[in-house]
């Protein structure tokens, strides 16, 4: 009977294990290098989170100022941008994972009971509540001549046969210098032109990219199973991990 269940369990993982790679092939980025997100097609995209503020809350004048540089970071753009603005439940699960730890190193008892009861209350509120954060971020993007000189047919049948070619793969690493010089040079003058609305954009490491895609894939299981400390990682789908990578 054991055995059964051992094959039975043996089954369920390759199942999963296949329908996951199957949903990889279908991701239209290739892989995470060097603080940018690269496309399968060679584009390239640099994310950069903003900060908010409450518009209602400034003054005419203030409000005047914002609305006017929103407008000079429009003419100043003479390529598209994306923004993105994401809502998920609060995570507080770090937070009350540092209270915790400072509890823990308090002497006075009643101090202590006043903390765990603190923590007890946030831990609460935050279950049977929908407090929700949002995040804001802008995408900017670059793409190889090629990428974008492709018709409609052609996309087409790079949507339905998304598997990558050593031949791409390769052509992609010989691009990638080039192109990200270039989009170093967008990501500035996106970075100057929000600056000048009152806020402020930090460029997003590899790291945070790769943490970013894991909580929108994967919902459920990033509240759970946290990502460890993923410095000088690189992130590639397919058989271009396979690769060794270019000097």
């Amino acid at each position: 009977m054991s055995l059964l269940s051992s094959k039975k369990e043996q089954t369920v993982k390759n199942a999963q294990q296949s329908k996951l790679l199957s949903t990889q092939r279908y991701l239209q980025f290739a892989g995470v290098r060097e603080d940018t997100l690269i496309l399968k097609n060679g584009g390239l995209r640099a994310v950069l989170e903003v900060s908010s503020i409450n518009f209602n809350l400034k003054s005419e004048e203030e409000q005047n100022a914002i609305i006017a540089g929103y407008q000079q970071l429009l003419n100043a753009l003479d390529f598209p941008l994306q923004i993105l603005v994401r809502s998920r439940k609060l995570d507080i699960d770090q937070y009350l994972g540092d209270l915790r730890r400072k509890m823990k190193k308090l002497e006075n008892q009643l101090l202590k009971n006043q903390m765990a009861e603190y923590i007890e209350y946030i831990q609460k509120l935050v279950e049977y509540t929908d407090i929700m954060e949002k995040r804001f971020f802008v995408v900017v993007p670059i793409n190889p001549p090629r990428a974008e000189k492709k018709s409609l047919i052609s996309k087409f049948f790079s949507y339905i046969n998304p598997d990558d070619t050593v031949l791409e793969i390769l052509q992609r690493r010989k691009e990638f210098r080039h192109l990200k010089k270039l989009l170093e040079e967008r990501v500035e003058v996106v970075q100057t032109a929000i600056e000048n609305c009152s806020l402020s954009a930090q460029k997003l490491s590899t790291e945070k990219i790769i943490e970013l895609f894991y909580q929108v894939y994967n919902p459920q299981m990033a509240r759970t199973q946290k990502l460890k400390d993923l410095s000088n990682f690189s992130m590639v789908t397919g058989p271009e991990e396979n690769l060794v990578e270019e000097a």
